[in-house]
């Protein structure tokens, strides 16, 4: 099941893929069932768990049945895909160097990882599905894309065993992990240089963990105006999504809607020789296996 926050002459609601429509939950269960039991926000909504995931498939078997021209469905051309979770209430958790040839092309040898790197990205970063990458000209000339598979946590836990971890997550979705590599560079961090508003497309769907037998085969693709850049698989990760979620939440409580990116495949455009960075009018489209296409445009100055 796919699960969208998405907008529609201007009025927001939560709502599920369905075909090539997007169902508004909120009115189709009560133009069914004579209800209004789902909340307003897709935190509250992942909150409930799977009391959300089979009020959703009681809706869906219902529609089954009818001629899809009710009210509460849309064509998905029809409606604006706003990033899932359009405030996260944390800074986006990110993990750096999970894919070996990432963290060579990136440095050496030397940089492969033997603890799990953490930063994160602030939630003033964050934007949807189809909205505007700033380019943030007067910082940086070296803009660089990096397509991530990201977790979204579905209820609350601290010092998580990894043997639990999965328990802990509701689904998945894309990140587009925006960097400008000289202020990264510059500040010897990584908070300013992925934290410039923008840089932090989420979407366009939440994947229910249900949809998706492993995390662990997933074929990730970036493109940069049709050029592909980034031709990975979560395969090759290094740190797993159960000791990642176990290290954070050690010490760090994590919450439902809390967001955890899980690392970027080699082909980075720091990557090439010479650098290949994002400049103003590309095109970046992030594909995941199973979850769907992140796109989003570089601005136009």
């Amino acid at each position: 099941m796919k699960f969208v926050t998405a907008s529609i002459h201007n009025e927001q609601f939560i709502g599920a893929v369905y075909g090539d429509k997007i169902i508004d939950l909120k009115k189709a269960e009560k133009d069914i069932f004579e209800l209004t039991s789902f909340p307003k926000s897709m935190v509250d909504c992942v909150a409930l768990g799977d009391k959300f995931v089979q009020n959703v498939k009681q809706i869906v078997d219902k529609i089954a049945g009818k001629d899809g021209s009710e009210s509460y469905l849309y064509p998905i051309e029809d409606v604006k895909l706003l990033s899932p979770i359009p405030r996260p209430a944390k800074n986006v958790f990110c993990v750096g160097k999970n894919y070996r040839e990432h963290a060579i092309e990136m440095g050496s040898e030397a940089d492969v990882p033997k603890h799990v790197m953490l930063f994160s990205k602030a939630p003033t970063s964050v934007i949807g599905h189809e909205d505007e990458i700033d380019p943030h000209l007067h910082l940086t000339k070296e803009l660089d894309y990096e397509g991530e598979l990201a977790v979204v946590i579905g209820k609350k836990g601290k010092q998580i065993n990894e043997a639990e971890a999965m328990d802990y997550v509701f689904g998945y979705t894309i990140v587009n992990d925006i960097t400008a590599r000289n202020v990264q560079a510059q500040h010897k961090q990584f908070l300013l240089g992925k934290s410039l508003d923008t840089s932090c497309p989420i979407g366009p769907y939440i994947v229910h963990k249900s949809a998706i037998e492993t995390p662990y085969d997933l074929t990730i693709t970036t493109k940069v105006n049709d050029e592909v850049r980034q031709d990975g698989n979560t395969k090759d990760m290094i740190f797993t999504i159960e000791h990642i979620i176990s290290t954070i939440s050690q010490g760090t409580t994590l919450e439902p809607g809390d967001i955890i990116a899980t690392g970027t495949p080699a082909g980075v455009g720091k990557g090439f020789n010479p650098p290949k960075f994002l400049q103003p009018g590309d095109l970046v489209e992030i594909e995941i296996e199973k979850i769907g296409v992140l796109r989003n445009r570089i601005m136009n100055s």
